[in-house]
C-alpha cells in the first residue's frame, strides 16, 4: 500500500478536468469549460514572433533564465502596472495566475491555519488551499460583491490569515465587486491585519459597464498580493502569469519558484512581452471584447427564453461565466446526468462552495461554443429542466 500523506484525504480532483472527456463526445455541446476560444487565438502572430526570438535570441531565449523571469519582461509589467506598485512591490512572472495561488497558500498557510473564500469561489483554488491544509472559510457573495458585513464578522471570529476573492466577472459567478465595495473590503482587511490574495484574470475582458480600480491600488499597508494572467486573453497554452505584491511576499514566492519549475519558460515570455511591445494586445482584447460580447448575449438571452420560472442568473458584465440558480428541488447533478444523454454538459455548483449544499446551482461557460450551439445547447437544458419542474 502507499503512504499517501494525509492533506489528499478528502481532495477528489476538479470537477471541470473530469468533465473535460467527455469534450470527446462527438456532437457534444459544452457550455462546461472556463476555456477562451481556439478559433481568436492569434496563432500566426505568435508562429511569427516566436520564429523571430528564435532565431535572433535562440542562445538566451531556449537556455535557464532568472527566476523571477525575464528582466525585460519584468519591466515592462512594472510600466503597465505603475498605477497599483509601490516602491515596496516587485514582480514574479508565474506559469499561470494558478500558479500564483498555489505560491500564496504555500507561503502563507501553515496546517489549521484559517483563510476566507468567497461562497461560490473558483474550485481549483479551494483545492489548492485544501492541499495546503488550509481551513477555508467562506463568506456570502451578493449581487455587487462579497458581504462586507459578513466579512467582518467571520474576520473578528476566525481571526484569518489572507482573503483570497476575483472581484471582476468572478468565477464562477460572473459578479463584479463594486468600487465601493472594494474600497470598504480592503479597509476592514487594513483594520484587522488580514492579507488579500486578489485574483484578476477576467478584468480585461468587459463587455458593458465601466472599468474598476484593481484593489492593489488602495494599498498602502502591502497587504495585497494581485495576481494577473495572459491565459484568457491570448493564449493559456503559454502559461505566462505574474503576481505583484509587497517584496518581501515576492522574495519568498522566488524561493517556491526556484524549487517548483525553476522560472517560466523564457520563450513564453519573450513571446507575450513582444506581442505587448509591438502593439497587437490591446487591438486583440478589444476584438475578444467583441465577440465575446455577441456570444454573452446570447447565452443570457437563451436562458431567459428556455429556462423555467423560477430560474435565476447572474448578468456579467465580463469573463467567461453565467451562473444559474434552478427553482427549489432540481438537482443539478441528476440533471448533468440527463444533459449528458443529450448531448449537452455544463458544470454543476455544488463544488464551487467550500461548505457544501447549493444542489440547484450551476456554472455555465459562453466563450467556446458557437452561438447556434449555444442557442441548441441552452433550449435542451430548459426542456430537461422543465421535465425536473
Amino acid at each position: 500500500m502507499y503512504r499517501f500523506a494525509k492533506r489528499f484525504d478528502g481532495i477528489g480532483g476538479s470537477e471541470i478536468r473530469k468533465i473535460f472527456g467527455l469534450l470527446a463526445v462527438p456532437d457534444m455541446i459544452s457550455f462546461a469549460g472556463g476555456n477562451p476560444s481556439p478559433e481568436l487565438f492569434p496563432a500566426e502572430t505568435l508562429a511569427e514572433i516566436s520564429e523571430e526570438i528564435i532565431a535572433e535570441n535562440g542562445k538566451s531565449v531556449l537556455q535557464y533564465g532568472g527566476t523571477l523571469g525575464v528582466p525585460a519582461f519584468i519591466e515592462l509589467l512594472k510600466y503597465r502596472n505603475a498605477d497599483i506598485m509601490r516602491e515596496t512591490d516587485d514582480i514574479v512572472v508565474t506559469s499561470g495566475s494558478s500558479q500564483g495561488i498555489d505560491f500564496f497558500a504555500h507561503t502563507m498557510i501553515e496546517k489549521g491555519d484559517v483563510m476566507l473564500a468567497e461562497s461560490p469561489s473558483f474550485l481549483g483554488a479551494l483545492q489548492t488551499f485544501r492541499l495546503a491544509d488550509a481551513d477555508v472559510k467562506t463568506v456570502t457573495m451578493e449581487e455587487d460583491g462579497i458581504s462586507t458585513t459578513e466579512l467582518e464578522e467571520k474576520i473578528k471570529q476566525y481571526n484569518p490569515k489572507f482573503l483570497y476573492t476575483i472581484p471582476t466577472f468572478q468565477n464562477p459567478s460572473g459578479i463584479t465587486m463594486s468600487g465601493e465595495k472594494r474600497q470598504k473590503v480592503y479597509d476592514i482587511c487594513k483594520k484587522y491585519g488580514v492579507l488579500i490574495l486578489e485574483d484578476d484574470p477576467y478584468a480585461e475582458l468587459r463587455y458593458s459597464g465601466q472599468a474598476l480600480e484593481s484593489i492593489k491600488s488602495y494599498d498602502d499597508s502591502g497587504i495585497v498580493c494581485k495576481l494577473a494572467s495572459f491565459s484568457k486573453t491570448i493564449s493559456p497554452g503559454l502559461r505566462v502569469g505574474y503576481a505583484i505584491a509587497n517584496k518581501e511576499i515576492i522574495a519568498k514566492f522566488n524561493l517556491l519558484k526556484q524549487g517548483a519549475d525553476v522560472h517560466t519558460s523564457n520563450l513564453t515570455q519573450t513571446m507575450v512581452m513582444e506581442f505587448l511591445k509591438r502593439g497587437y494586445y490591446d487591438e486583440h482584447v478589444k476584438m475578444l471584447c467583441t465577440e465575446y460580447r455577441k456570444q454573452r448575449d446570447a447565452m443570457c438571452g437563451a436562458i431567459d427564453k428556455y429556462f423555467p420560472q423560477g430560474a435565476k442568473r447572474t448578468n456579467p458584465d465580463g469573463g467567461l461565466f453565467v451562473w444559474v440558480t434552478l427553482p427549489e428541488g432540481v438537482n443539478a447533478r441528476a440533471l448533468f446526468e440527463e444533459c449528458v444523454n443529450e448531448k449537452v454538459a455544463f458544470v454543476v455548483g455544488p463544488p464551487f462552495f467550500a461548505e457544501g449544499g447549493h444542489e440547484n446551482t450551476l456554472r455555465m461557460n459562453f466563450s467556446m461554443p458557437s452561438i447556434p450551439d449555444i442557442e441548441k445547447g441552452v433550449e435542451k437544458m430548459g426542456r430537461i429542466i422543465r421535465d425536473f419542474v
